[in-house]
């Protein structure tokens, strides 16, 4: 008998590689929300998970179900963002970095290269078929995600983001998580105490959700978005809480309370010229969002192209926050076209 009598068929292998992707597909979005809850980042998010599930393929033969494969692909993926941490800063958001803008009629075109920033996760990506998909899964893909939370985990050391994820966003016990991590239950603890501390200190309003029913929701989204486009600067003050925040990565300036927002808002919509003409609902990070689509100015008669995608934190009946996200790229993994016609 020669080595080769010993090697798996080419049909073995594709018994094997038909049972990985059957059994492991079910697991990518909340593989994918997990890389990013990690990173901060669509695109190394998705990177990650790629590496992920070539890793989990190329080991599945020796998989013997010691643990679950889900608990398999969690501990292979947040290896794999510890190891891409090593090599990369935190990713914020301007509200995090120093103190808001106080004059919302300068120049708000500089993007200074130097700041990689957060990314929004629209929630097209990590869509489950429910119907079909472990209810565990659908809960795990969706928890956690809101974008102040996102960006408070950057501002913690990446062992410390991963037990504080596992344990507190995922709800993993204290075992589990020192298994997966190769740590013990103690280090667990401490880990999780420091991250909690840290969490409390860096962003303390991380956690905090007040959110209005869903008819109440829809209706000030449905003014929010007409009056953005009718450029009613009154409408829009109406549906904002007194300290609302503005911010517009990749710029780095951003803008704090009704008043300030209002000069914004004034200077921006009506400097334009009605230039922004149609706003699609969707959801990002769990939270309703806008891709806002605009004209060239001057041209009224040519296609809207997508400018932004807004991301909106209530609190109570009001939206507390606006993070408008201008990079256009991020309409299209929502889902939504890059163009619109008249």
């Amino acid at each position: 008998m020669t080595i080769l009598d010993n090697q798996p068929t080419a049909g073995c292998e594709m018994r094997v590689e038909d049972d990985f992707v059957r059994l492991a597909d079910p697991f990518r979005p909340e593989i994918l929300a997990h890389c990013y809850r990690m990173l901060g980042s669509i695109h190394d998010a998705e990177d990650l998970v790629q590496e992920t599930y070539l890793r989990a393929w190329r080991s599945y033969a020796g998989f013997e179900g010691r643990a679950s494969l889900r608990t398999w692909l969690y501990r292979i993926a947040t290896n794999v963002c510890l190891t891409a941490l090593e090599h990369r800063t935190r990713r914020p958001l301007p509200a995090g970095l120093g103190a808001p803008a106080t004059e919302p009629e300068g120049d708000l075109s500089a993007i200074p290269r130097e700041i990689v920033w957060l990314q929004p996760l629209p929630d097209a990506l990590i869509a489950v078929d429910a119907a079909s998909a472990d209810p565990a899964s659908v809960v795990a893909a969706r928890a956690g995600l809101r974008l102040a939370l996102v960006a408070a985990l950057q501002y913690l050391p990446p062992r410390q983001r991963a037990v504080l994820i596992l344990r507190d966003v995922l709800g993993w016990r204290a075992a589990e998580t020192a298994d997966l991590l190769g740590v013990t239950v103690t280090a667990v603890n401490s880990l999780l105490k420091r991250a909690r501390t840290r969490l409390a200190e860096a962003a303390p309003d991380a956690e905090e959700v007040s959110e209005p029913t869903e008819a109440e929701q829809r209706e000030v989204l449905d003014r929010w978005a007409r009056a953005f486009v009718d450029a009613d600067i009154e409408a829009l003050m109406e549906l904002v809480t007194d300290d609302a925040i503005w911010e517009m990565p990749p710029q780095p300036m951003w803008f704090q309370g009704a008043a300030m927002l209002r000069r914004l808002l004034t200077f921006r919509l009506h400097r334009y010229h009605h230039r922004y003409r149609r706003m699609l609902p969707t959801t990002a990070n769990g939270q309703p969002a806008f891709a806002v689509y605009a004209a060239e100015i001057g041209d009224d008669a040519g296609k809207l192209t997508a400018e932004s995608l807004q991301v909106l934190t209530f609190r109570g009946g009001r939206i507390a926050k606006i993070s408008a996200f201008r990079t256009p790229g991020l309409v299209a993994l929502a889902g939504l076209p890059q163009e619109l016609d008249r």
